[in-house]
């Protein structure tokens, strides 16, 4: 499998992420069941990966402390606030806005002090992306629909994807527990965490169309995608993994629109054309510098997938 074909089938597995939560949504599923199922299945996964990997799950309790509070921020959380904010906002516009953690990403890395003073460059970038949001949600045209709570959920999704690679980055990286074995990890804690989740109250006449989606969803969304990922940052490093990033968008939208119906204005064409420029510029590096070639920490991090965002957690994945 050539580069570019293995960069292409991850995208469409991650980025179809938001579809399968639609239709879910769509045949009767609730967010919290979603989240749950999601949890298990990509636990699943990667348990047996892991497993015929020979990797082993860490056994200190330190470890799973921190796991836990990693679980909550870049899986549990972050997986029910997207299954909610679909219930009103297209699969497409929600793929846009997941895309926008990289940017809340370096606004917590300033707000810690972690990060550089901004460039030019950077500083354009971020007012260029929350610009896009701002077009996306269009707040002054009333009948868009997408100025609501559901995208306000998309959004504190993607910051809660920013505040777990934070953590994961000062309390999960180079602990001695092997990547593919901590994402595991990582997932059945989040597991456990969405378990209360169900008690909520369960599905409605859930269609085999909904389960086959949530199966989808859970392990090739989750569990296969990391996995996938995972092979990439291992074969041909991390500048290729984040490169999929970018096309995680483009994917939901085309998806949301061919397979869903999804309309797609101009408006937020240009948007999510302005928030990818803007994350762009974020992750830009100066051409110039010291003896590391001016390199910016984390500039070449994977932005990996949401079900875990994980292990080795440079911008472990948002969706």
């Amino acid at each position: 499998m050539t580069s570019a074909t293995r960069m292409g089938v991850l995208a469409l597995l991650w980025g179809s992420g938001f579809l399968w939560i639609k239709i879910s949504l769509n045949e009767g599923l609730t967010p919290g069941w979603i989240t749950f199922i999601r949890c298990l299945l990509g636990a699943a996964v990667l348990l047996a990966l892991a497993h015929g990997a020979g990797q082993r799950l860490p056994r200190d309790r330190g470890t799973w402390a921190r796991l836990a509070v990693a679980a909550f921020f870049c899986n549990a959380l972050p997986f029910l606030l997207v299954s909610a904010g679909e219930r009103t906002v297209d699969s497409g516009v929600a793929g846009v806005l997941n895309a926008t953690t990289p940017l809340w990403s370096l606004l917590i890395g300033l707000a810690l002090g972690t990060e550089r003073p901004l460039r030019a460059a950077r500083a354009a970038g971020l007012a260029l992306g929350f610009a896009g949001v701002l077009l996306i949600f269009a707040p002054w045209s009333h009948g868009s629909g997408l100025m609501s709570r559901g995208a306000l959920a998309l959004l504190g999704a993607a910051a809660s994807y920013a505040v777990a690679f934070a953590y994961m980055a000062r309390r999960l990286a180079d602990r001695g527990t092997a990547p593919l074995a901590l994402s595991a990890a990582q997932l059945l804690a989040a597991t456990a965490l969405s378990t209360p989740l169900t008690a909520s109250g369960g599905p409605a006449a859930v269609t085999w169309t909904g389960i086959l989606a949530v199966l989808a969803l859970g392990v090739l969304g989750t569990g296969v995608t990391f996995h996938l990922n995972y092979r990439m940052i291992a074969e041909e490093g991390p500048t290729s993994a984040a490169t999929v990033g970018y096309l995680l968008p483009v994917v939901s939208v085309t998806l949301g629109a061919l397979v869903l119906g999804e309309p797609l204005t101009s408006r937020v064409a240009l948007g999510m054309a302005v928030v990818l420029v803007g994350v762009g510029l974020t992750r830009a590096r100066p051409r110039t510098g010291a003896a590391d070639g001016g390199r910016e920490p984390g500039a070449d991090a994977p932005r990996q997938p949401p079900n875990t965002r994980q292990a080795a957690s440079a911008e472990p994945l948002r969706d």
